[in-house]
């Protein structure tokens, strides 16, 4: 009777945190923080995108090409709903607010990036990271690092020199975010900017810049 209670509750928990991993990454208070992060927007129109219906498996080998590794089988199935927030201001579009589920070393990451039309950052935050560093990580001396960075930045650019680690003990969750935010953007430029940013992808890393 004892082992069959403990399947059982095991059972369970895997197939919460499967539940967990297979859902996009949406706002919390999506109003509130639409607000916080484009004062001056009116509105905002929500949509969810995978990859399954944008693009199926040939996608998921261009996005991991770009992304320089490959997809967590948890955390990134292909049928995972990405969020997207257009951001307007009256009928014009000035931004858009996007997150992504990302394995930490302690437990799931939830990164958040709020970027202009153009895809550059304009802020970002962690909504979720379960470390026991995740104040260092929280800290605006760290996540303000990546304002004003684009895609681009991350083709073209050494960031693991740029951007430092700057926790103690959570290296693995430091590679995390700059993996996670990453993603984030090939993942915006692909549904949203027409592979915009396809342009600065160099074939020889040795000659990416510091």
């Amino acid at each position: 009777m004892y082992m069959k209670s403990l399947l059982t509750i095991l059972i369970l928990l895997c197939s919460f945190e499967n539940l967990y991993a297979a859902v996009g990454c949406t706002l919390n208070d999506p109003d509130r923080d639409i607000k916080r992060l484009f004062p001056e927007a009116t509105n905002y129109k929500t949509e969810f995108i995978s990859i399954k219906e944008h693009g199926g498996a040939e996608l998921v080998k261009e996005i991991e090409a770009k992304l320089e590794d490959r997809f967590e089988p948890t955390y990134e199935s292909i049928d995972v709903p990405y969020a997207y927030y257009t951001v307007l201001k009256k009928k014009q579009v000035i931004g858009y607010v996007h997150g992504v589920n990302q394995k930490g070393m302690y437990g799931g990451i939830q990164i958040i990036l709020a970027t202009d039309r153009d895809g550059v950052i304009l802020d970002c935050y962690f909504q979720k990271i379960t470390s026991p560093e995740s104040k260092v990580f929280k800290n605006e001396k760290f996540t303000k690092q990546f304002v004003g960075l684009s895609l681009a930045n991350f083709y073209t650019k050494d960031l693991k020199r740029i951007i430092k680690d700057p926790s103690k003990e959570s290296a693995d969750d430091w590679r995390a975010t700059l993996r996670g935010i990453r993603k984030n953007l090939i993942l915006h430029d692909e549904f949203k900017l027409g592979n915009k940013y396809d342009k600065f992808l160099s074939k020889d890393k040795s000659k990416r810049e510091e």
